[in-house]
Order: C-alpha cells, then structure tokens, then sequence
C-alpha cells in the first residue's frame, strides 16, 4: 500500500484490449519523445499511486511485447474482442473475485496525460456507494470512479458502450468533480490526436 493513499483502498482498472480500427495500427506500442510506449505512459500514473493495478488485454496478446510494470494484473478474456464493455465485464468480474478494493477507476490505455493531482482528487471523494466523474471545462472525462457496490453492474456490461449505462442507471451516486486537467480529456485515437500529443 502507498503512504499516501486514502481510505477507502482504492483499485485501478485499465482497459487496453482494443484493436485500435481508427487509428490503423498498435497505438499503445507508439513512442513518445521520453521513449516510453503509449500503454507503458497511461500505466505509470496508476502504477505509482495505487497497489491494486488491473490491465485488460487481448485475448491472444503476447505478454511479452508489452514491457509491462511488475506486479500488475493481467485480465484476457475471449469476450474482450467484442467491443469495451466487454473488457469492463471482464475486469469487473475479476475485481469482485480478488480485489479487496471498496471502489476502481477506470482508466484508458491511450490517456498518458492525466495529473497526479487529479487522481488525488478523485481518490479522495471515492466511496463504496459513489461514482465519480472527472470534468475539465464541463466536459467528462476519465478515470472514473465507481464504488464497489456498482461492480456487478459493470460486469453485465457487453457491446461498445462503455459504462454509461451504470452511469445512467445510477443518478444519485453520481458525483461530478471539476478539475483544472485537459489530460483527463486528451485521448489518442486518430493520427491527428497523435500529433497533437
């Protein structure tokens, strides 16, 4: 456990099993100026904040290619393949089964430009029975936090939609958070995302 990290302990799930169809190629694996990958970027502020690190993968991924931290844990699940709520599914169910975690964010393989300060922020207003939305200039963003009481939720999860429909379903959880952080909005899908990185 970190020395700073709050109460209640907090897990990060990221979701990297995409093919990258927009973009046309690996884009995880793209180099940026520090060298590192896209994938090995986004991980590290997660990987330095929190103990309880989840990465869902491709179903055939050769984990080897990735250069991926030690101690993180890997989710491959055929379903994956299928589209994002697939891959939250398959990470939620692994969650309830062997994290001990009261709430996870929910991270995105191709958003290496979040602040630390950020995700104290969102750490620091997470709750069992919460969710929490980052906003930059009224605009949602990510990581979101959901509390452990919505995992079940998230592991029904199918198709391409990602988890707005816990968010929907859930109104009253639901808390926004304002932050002075466009990394929360800045993800990489086209090659014009990419310059602009």
């Amino acid at each position: 456990m970190q020395p700073n990290q709050p109460s209640p302990p907090i897990a990060a799930l990221m979701l990297a099993a995409g093919y990258s169809r927009r973009f046309g190629a690996d884009k995880r694996r793209l180099v940026l100026a520090d060298g590192r990958s896209l994938l090995a970027a986004s991980l590290a502020l997660p990987c330095s904040m929190l103990e309880d690190v989840w990465l869902v993968l491709r179903p055939d991924e050769a984990l080897t290619e990735l250069e991926l931290p030690q101690g993180v844990h890997i989710v491959q699940n055929p379903a994956t393949a299928e589209g994002m709520g697939h891959s939250l599914a398959a990470g939620a169910e692994r969650l309830l089964a062997e994290s001990r975690a009261d709430a996870v964010a929910i991270f995105l393989a191709d958003m290496p430009s979040i602040r630390r300060h950020s995700l104290e922020a969102l750490m620091a207003c997470a709750a069992p029975d919460r969710i929490v939305l980052p906003s930059h200039q009224g605009k949602r963003g990510h990581p979101v936090l959901f509390g452990r009481r919505f995992w079940a939720q998230l592991a029904e999860l199918s198709g391409d939609t990602g988890a707005r429909p816990v968010i929907q379903r859930n109104p009253d959880a639901v808390q926004i958070l304002e932050l002075d952080d466009p990394g929360l909005l800045l993800d990489v899908d086209t090659a014009e995302d990419w310059q602009r990185l």
